[in-house]
C-alpha cells in the first residue's frame, strides 16, 4: 500500500500556519509518505493572475491523480484556503476509482473561529466531513464539536498538541528568573485587541515578537524585539513565560478570537514549549488541561492574576516547570504527537 500527503505550498515565511503544515508533511515523510505539492503561484489580484493560478492548480491536481496508486492512503490538511479548480472533483474521483482512504488533519475550523467563516469555509468543512476516513482533531473539545456535526467518534483521533520540528539540542537555557513574559505572533492590535491594554500590566516586563508592530504599542513595560521566520524564532525568544492569549481583553479571552482558544491547539503554545519556555494560558482554553496535567506553566482567568501569582513564585517553583517543559520539548521537536496520531489512523484503517 502506497502512502501520500498533499501539501499546499505558499511563500509566506512569517506565517505560523505554513510551519505547522510543513512539519506534518516532514514527519509523514519519515513514515513513508510521498509529498505531492499543490503550488500557489502568487497572491496578486487581477483576472490574469487568477487564471494563471487556476491553470497551475489544474496541472497539479491532474498530476496528483496520475501519481497515486490504487488502494493508497492520502493525508490531507484542512481547510484548503484557496478555491482550486478540479480539487474536489479529483479527490472524489480518487476515492471512487482508486479506492483511496483519506486521513484528514485539521488545522482550523472556521465556524469555531468565527470572524473568517463564510460560505466557502462552510462548504469546505462539509467536504472534509464527507470524504474523510480518519480525522485528526486538536483535542477533546474540538472532537466534541465534530461529533455534534454528525462525525462518528470512531473516525476521530485527538492530536493533543501540535509538534514543532526543530533541533532538540537548541533549547533556550533560561539563566535568570525575572518574571518576564513573551508574546510571539501577529501584533496587529485590531486583530488581537488585548494588546492595546498591555500597558496596564505595568508589573510585567513583556517582550514582543512578530509582524504588524506599531509604535502605538510602545510602553515602559513593553520591548519589541523583531520579527523572525518560524524556523529561527525559537532561538531568538527571551523571557520566562510564553503567553497563550487572544481576544479583546486582558481580563478574559473574549470575542471570536478569544473564544476559539476553547477549541483549538494554538501553534504558539508549541513554539514556546519546543523552545523550553513555560507558558501562561487562559484557564478556559482547551489546552489548559494539557498545560496543567504536565505542569508546564500557569493557568489564569485574567492576566491581572499574574501579579499575585508571580510575586509568590520562587526560583525553585519556576525551574521545576522548566524541567517539565524540557521533557515535552523533546517530544515536540521529534514530532512525537503527529507520529502517534498517524500511526493510530493507519491502524484504524487496517494498514
Amino acid at each position: 500500500m502506497k502512502k501520500y500527503l498533499v501539501l499546499e505550498v505558499t511563500d509566506d515565511l512569517y506565517h505560523a500556519g505554513s510551519k505547522a503544515t510543513e512539519d506534518i508533511a516532514n514527519i509523514a515523510k519519515t513514515y513513508g509518505y510521498k509529498i505531492l505539492k499543490i503550488k500557489k503561484l502568487n497572491s496578486s489580484s487581477g483576472v490574469i493572475n487568477k487564471i494563471k493560478r487556476q491553470i497551475q492548480f489544474y496541472k497539479d491536481w491532474n498530476a496528483v491523480y496520475k501519481s497515486i496508486e490504487i488502494n493508497s492512503i492520502i493525508i490531507l490538511q484542512h481547510p484548503f484556503h484557496f478555491p482550486q479548480i478540479t480539487r474536489s472533483y479529483t479527490l472524489k474521483k480518487l476515492k471512487k476509482n482508486k479506492k483511496i482512504k483519506y486521513i484528514s488533519f485539521i488545522h482550523d475550523i472556521e465556524e469555531l473561529r468565527g470572524f473568517r467563516f463564510n460560505s466557502y469555509y462552510k462548504k469546505e468543512f462539509q467536504f472534509m466531513c464527507d470524504i474523510t476516513d480518519q480525522l485528526i482533531s486538536h483535542n477533546q473539545s474540538m472532537t466534541d464539536f465534530l461529533i455534534s456535526k454528525g462525525i462518528q467518534h470512531e473516525k476521530i483521533i485527538n492530536l493533543e498538541i501540535f509538534d514543532y520540528i526543530k533541533d532538540c539540542d537548541k533549547i533556550n537555557e533560561i539563566e535568570k528568573y525575572d518574571k518576564s513574559v513573551i508574546i510571539a505572533g501577529n501584533l496587529d492590535k485590531e486583530k488581537c485587541k488585548f494588546l492595546k491594554d498591555l500597558d496596564k500590566l505595568d508589573f510585567l516586563k513583556i517582550n514582543l515578537y512578530g509582524p504588524n508592530y506599531t509604535d502605538k504599542l510602545q510602553s515602559k513595560n513593553l520591548n519589541y524585539l523583531g520579527v523572525y521566520p518560524p524556523t529561527t524564532l525559537p532561538q531568538k525568544l527571551k523571557g520566562n513565560f510564553g503567553l497563550v492569549w487572544d481576544g479583546d481583553s486582558i481580563n478574559s479571552c473574549s470575542g471570536d478570537a478569544g473564544k476559539y482558544l476553547q477549541f483549538n491547539n494554538p501553534h504558539k503554545l508549541s513554539l514556546y514549549l519546543a523552545s523550553g519556555i513555560p507558558v501562561i494560558i487562559w484557564s478556559k482554553a482547551a489546552e489548559a488541561r494539557f498545560v496543567e496535567t504536565n505542569k508546564l506553566g500557569i493557568c489564569v482567568n485574567s492576566l491581572y492574576e499574574l501579579q499575585d501569582i508571580l510575586s509568590t513564585m520562587t526560583d525553585e517553583d519556576y525551574y521545576k516547570m522548566v524541567a517539565n517543559v524540557k521533557n515535552i520539548s523533546n517530544k515536540l521537536c521529534d514530532g512525537y504527537y503527529t507520529q502517534k496520531a498517524i500511526i493510530k489512523a493507519e491502524e484504524n484503517l487496517g494498514n
